[in-house]
């Protein structure tokens, strides 16, 4: 009879091993990092498995570093800088089981001068959920024929910049920075240190082998508000924490708020949601409904937004136009589920194009983080002047509208 392996203290080693040659940016980061090698050894037990992104703006910030001492704590790890789809669906199909799949330099598969590589993509994006498969021609010459190819494996990236939307929200972020001054870490030696990585490794292994049918059934209770793709994404890491007992499945939880909060402060919003954003918190402000011209002015003049210095087409820049906004915004319905568009709105004697917040207030909801609760004065810098130079931000916000309906004050349209 074996001795009962204690899960937690086993754990307390990994992330002690990971402190010695890698500075995360948090403490969250090694709790996370650790159930995420642990969980690699039971991915024959799961539904689901987490990828993981090392990220950083700049080179030397020890995404690389990471990678490696994973290599040395996961099973059947393979490292690739560069690897076609083909290949990565028949590496996880090969007899020797479901490697551990360790991506370096990911920005040169989707960096900007990379194209789009979605044979990868795709990839990456269908082998975090059990069963996903890919179709793929095999054979030779004539004598081909269409065949299956499994995905679902474990995969860490390391790469500087970001990641597509579609790949970054199936992973646990860890936002890498190089250290600092009085952040010191052991040199990492792989002829030393790669063996005591292994000898860890395979004490994860037998310790897992003793919980393989209890992750299997596990239904880990998710912390509050954490539902859909971030579930998903945590639950197996939260399923190993709790086998594991002791202060992680506490340790797990904190960490999965605090990444997954640091995920959505850090989230590129798409143009057309930094649009309907900046429509609500500093363009309608309380205001029922504004012309089309009146909303460009606004935008226009918001230093941190990019409305004044807009690419249509990957080549030339130019500023928002009442075309580009209208198109922007048919990609989103009205509360009637029709497309945005601009409708009539009486200034004085005439009725010019514009927006009714009725219409955008679904879009609002649905894909804008929570409303700040800004007053109008928040535009005050940068709102259309009317006759006389009077500012819409000056009108108290009940009656800005009223700005639209008088025949004394006409919008100044901008050129």
């Amino acid at each position: 009879m074996t001795d009962t392996i204690d899960g937690a203290a086993l754990l307390d080693e990994v992330e002690a091993f990971h402190r010695r040659f890698n500075i995360f940016p948090t403490e969250h980061a090694y709790v996370a990092v650790t159930l995420w090698d642990a969980h690699a050894h039971l991915i024959d037990a799961l539904d689901g498995t987490a990828r993981i992104a090392f990220l950083s703006p700049e080179p030397g910030s020890g995404k690389s570093r990471a990678l490696e001492i994973i290599e040395t704590l996961t099973p059947r790890s393979a490292t690739t800088v560069n690897a076609s789809a083909n290949a990565l669906f028949r590496l996880v199909a090969a007899d020797a089981g479901t490697p551990t799949l360790l991506f370096d330099e990911i920005d040169t598969v989707f960096g900007p001068k990379a194209g789009g590589n979605e044979e990868v993509r795709g990839f990456l994006n269908s082998g975090y959920r059990r069963g996903a498969k890919s179709l793929r021609c095999v054979g030779e010459g004539s004598e081909q024929r269409a065949g299956w190819f499994d995905s679902f494996c474990a995969v860490a990236m390391a790469g500087l910049g970001s990641l597509p939307d579609t790949i970054l929200t199936r992973s646990v972020i860890i936002r890498m920075r190089k250290k600092a001054p009085n952040e010191k870490c052991e040199p990492y030696r792989r002829r030393i240190h790669e063996k005591q990585g292994h000898i860890l490794r395979d004490r994860l292994a037998a310790w897992t082998d003793t919980i393989h049918d209890q992750i299997a059934e596990a239904w880990p209770e998710m912390p509050e508000g954490v539902t859909d793709r971030p579930a998903d994404v945590w639950e197996p890491l939260l399923a190993v924490a709790d086998a594991a007992g002791g202060h992680w499945p506490e340790r797990a939880r904190t960490a999965c708020m605090a990444l997954i909060k640091a995920a959505s402060e850090g989230d590129q919003a798409s143009l057309g949601v930094k649009l309907l954003t900046d429509l609500r918190d500093r363009v309608f402000c309380g205001v029922d409904r504004m012309p089309t011209a009146a909303i460009l002015e606004v935008l226009l003049q918001l230093d941190d937004a990019p409305w004044a210095d807009l690419s249509e087409d990957g080549q030339s820049s130019k500023p928002l136009t009442a075309r580009a906004l209208s198109r922007l915004l048919s990609q989103y319905v009205r509360p009637d589920n029709t497309p945005i568009k601009p409708r009539g709105i009486r200034v004085g004697s005439t009725t010019p194009k514009g927006y009714y917040a009725e219409d955008l207030s679904d879009a609002w909801s649905r894909y804008c983080p929570p409303d700040p609760g800004k007053s109008a004065t928040s535009a005050t810098s940068a709102t259309p002047q009317v006759n006389g130079g009077e500012s819409v931000a000056d009108t108290p916000s009940e009656s800005r509208h009223m700005f639209a309906e008088t025949d004394t004050r006409q919008l100044r349209i901008v050129g």
